[in-house]
């Protein structure tokens, strides 16, 4: 039976995750592995590899051959060039600087977002009886010819 040390395909359609397995050669790419030695997630930056080294040292005694992909991880993860991932501040240490900002806020301290003031409306001017001026339309200028045509009218009848 020929072992191979390959990995099996997991996860969501466009986020893969990896298993790496070991596995008879004849077997589907996601079928039944004879053991599982770690993981490989390419999708966190900088990638997860775990590999379980002893594990890995025994099948590769045993004569399990790695594919190119498990041999060049086996390769990152010999030499030591994985990259960390830096660790920042834990989700309660994060919480308890959220709360803290909060409970300032609240005691009179502004708020982290300015909210926006009320602009005052601006009355509509008048003219000296109270009325607001009539718009310049068409309507209004032709009543205010008929009323000056009213008015020579009504002189001439005078």
């Amino acid at each position: 039976m020929a072992v191979k040390i390959r990995l099996k395909r997991m996860g969501k359609i466009r986020t893969a995750i990896y298993r790496v397995v070991v596995m008879d050669s004849r077997t589907k790419r996601d079928g039944r592995a004879i053991e599982e030695i770690g993981k490989y997630d390419p999708n966190q930056e900088p990638s997860l590899i775990e590999i379980d080294k002893e594990r890995a040292d025994y099948w590769l005694a045993q004569g399990a051959q790695p594919t190119e992909a498990v041999a060049a991880l086996l390769r990152h993860y010999d030499e030591g060039t994985l990259k960390v991932a830096e660790t920042g501040p834990s989700k309660k240490d994060l919480y308890e600087a959220a709360v803290a900002a909060a409970g300032s806020a609240e005691a009179g301290a502004p708020a982290p977002t300015p909210r926006k003031k009320a602009t005052p409306k601006a009355e509509a001017p008048t003219d000296e009886q109270g009325a607001a001026p009539a718009a310049d339309t068409d309507a209004g200028e032709a009543a205010a010819q008929s009323t000056d045509a009213d008015a020579d009218a009504a002189a001439d009848k005078a």
